[in-house]
């Protein structure tokens, strides 16, 4: 018989950071949308993955010198490489020992939710233009599971006021992947260790975009807990976290590039510098939900993964002079 514990080594050894189980009753309370059970309804558990964001692919923006690094080996580089190639390895790990299993990467855009692809959302309004369901039972496809909730579902830590996950190995630096599968393995408890979001608003504070409020929430209950963050506007999330903000980002934008950012956001994100930083958008660097935040929990001494010196070194850069 197949054990959780044979399966999170594996995992790890294929290049998984982090590894956690799920039992698939955990989803009761999430919108049907996001609902991994429809995937696969005989499926007993589920495997989530995390997968570090070296903090070194950070630098380069910090310093505001280098933006290939966190484009390519923190962004797309685990979004479509490294993870798909560990949730093939597990998956097939899990069919030789007889078990079906459903890889579901982090690299599809595609869902009917009312977000339209930008992030799960979690009001349960559809886009009836994009997709129907095939029967009155059933959801629309594509399902679109909320990997944050299945990263907390499965132990591996707890969901900030951004909306990011927060891991108590690696706190914001955290991609996510997930397999569910027809074996039946042991779960894991849900964190119950030192909470990591205390509710600072630095992430609110640093957003370029003004994306993340403080005084505007959704709530959620899944496995019987109660998980609340801010109620973000994806929209402004999505065109400052690709360099909207003029003060933030050294590549020449001008009013031309400025107007672009009133295009649908699928146009608007193309303004960028060419075919260089194709699928890195992020020249804003997660500057409040991921580089606020874990400057906040490391100098907290909150996370495992600890360095010998700080990330931030030096005074934060703005672009000042007339561009």
């Amino acid at each position: 018989m197949l054990k959780a514990q044979d399966v999170k080594e594996y995992a790890k050894a294929a290049g998984a950071d982090l590894v956690g189980i799920a039992p698939m009753d955990r989803w009761e309370g999430a919108p049907k949308q996001c609902d991994a059970r429809y995937i696969a309804p005989d499926a007993k558990s589920m495997i989530v993955m995390g997968f570090r964001i070296p903090r070194g692919t950070l630098r380069g923006i910090e310093e505001g010198t280098f933006y290939v690094s966190y484009a390519s080996m923190g962004y797309a580089g685990i979004n479509h490489v490294r993870m798909p190639m560990v949730c093939w390895d597990v998956t097939a790990m899990l069919e030789d020992a007889g078990y079906e299993a459903v890889p579901i990467p982090n690299n599809f855009p595609w869902t009917n939710t009312a977000a339209g692809g930008q992030a799960p959302d979690l009001t349960g309004v559809t886009r009836p233009e994009f997709s129907l369901p095939v029967s009155e039972d059933k959801p629309a496809p594509d399902v679109f599971i909320h990997m944050r909730l299945a990263a907390f579902m499965a132990g591996l830590g707890e969901i900030g006021w951004s909306k990011m996950f927060l891991s108590p190995v690696f706190g914001p630096r955290v991609r996510l992947g997930a397999i569910i599968t027809d074996a039946e393995l042991e779960p894991d408890p849900i964190y119950d260790g030192p909470q990591l979001c205390d509710r600072c608003m630095l992430c609110a504070e640093d957003c370029t975009g003004g994306a993340i409020p403080t005084d505007k929430s959704i709530k959620i209950t899944v496995a019987g807990h109660e998980l609340e963050w801010g109620d973000i506007n994806y929209v402004d999330c999505s065109r400052y976290f690709c360099g909207a903000a003029e003060e933030f980002n050294p590549f020449m934008v001008n009013e031309k590039d400025r107007e672009g950012f009133q295009q649908p956001v699928s146009q608007g994100q193309r303004y960028k510098v060419g075919p260089t930083y194709d699928y890195g958008r992020a020249l804003e660097g997660a500057r409040g939900c991921i580089r606020a935040c874990m400057v906040h929990l490391e100098e907290q001494g909150k996370l495992q993964n600890k360095f010998e010196k700080p990330f931030r070194r030096r005074k934060p850069w703005r672009m000042t002079w007339p561009r």
